[in-house]
């Protein structure tokens, strides 16, 4: 039987084997994301991939949404630095090209984040943090409250991509900044300029 969550983390480890075994969790739990559903895996076998002792996770995380959460923190924080501005960047086509980019450069790892049985915790983390952006949003329209207009910018990117990389006939990159720009950058900036790379 698993020990009960607790509802704060561990501090990161200084010692190079703490680091090492947090590393070889995160890679196992990619892997097994792979496989199955999040809500299908258990920490025994998370630990069993990693090849780590079952006791050992718990010295680094309380559960296992803690884990996805640890390996999800620091891509939201890169998408979101790309995707608010999105909202309001003057070349926002471009801005939601380079978001698409991004993503797609590191589509393995966000294929698993969004389309995977984690996909709400991820989604939920990825807001929650955006959320705390808001008050940095202040060239949204008047009429839209600012927390708004970054929850439901950050919301509908991250469906409209979890959607994108869900497809067995994935769009390109160009596509999906198009699908970008028109169902979300521009109905709530007006912003309607959308100028693709000329065709070689």
């Amino acid at each position: 039987m698993e020990p009960p969550p607790t509802s704060t983390k561990r501090a990161m480890p200084t010692d190079a084997r703490q680091i090492r075994s947090r590393k070889a969790l995160n890679a196992a739990l990619l892997a097994l994301l792979d496989e199955r559903a999040f809500d299908q895996l258990t920490i025994r076998e998370i630990s069993q991939r990693a090849g780590t002792g079952y006791a050992t996770f718990f010295r680094h995380y309380p559960d296992k949404e803690a884990l996805l959460n640890d390996i999800a923190a620091d891509e939201i924080v890169s998408l979101l630095a790309m995707t608010v501005p999105v909202l309001h960047a003057t070349a926002s086509y471009e801005a939601a090209m380079a978001l698409c980019h991004y993503v797609s450069e590191r589509s393995r790892l966000w294929s698993a984040l969004l389309t995977g049985g984690a996909a709400a915790i991820v989604r939920e983390e990825f807001i929650r943090q955006a959320r705390a952006l808001a008050e940095d949003s202040r060239a949204l329209p008047d009429w839209l409250p600012s927390d708004l207009g970054v929850v439901h910018g950050t919301g509908s990117t991250f469906d409209i991509l979890a959607w994108w990389l869900g497809q067995e006939n994935a769009l390109n990159t160009e596509d999906v900044a198009a699908i970008l720009h028109r169902l979300v950058i521009v109905p709530v900036t007006g912003n309607a300029v959308e100028k693709r790379p000329p065709v070689q």
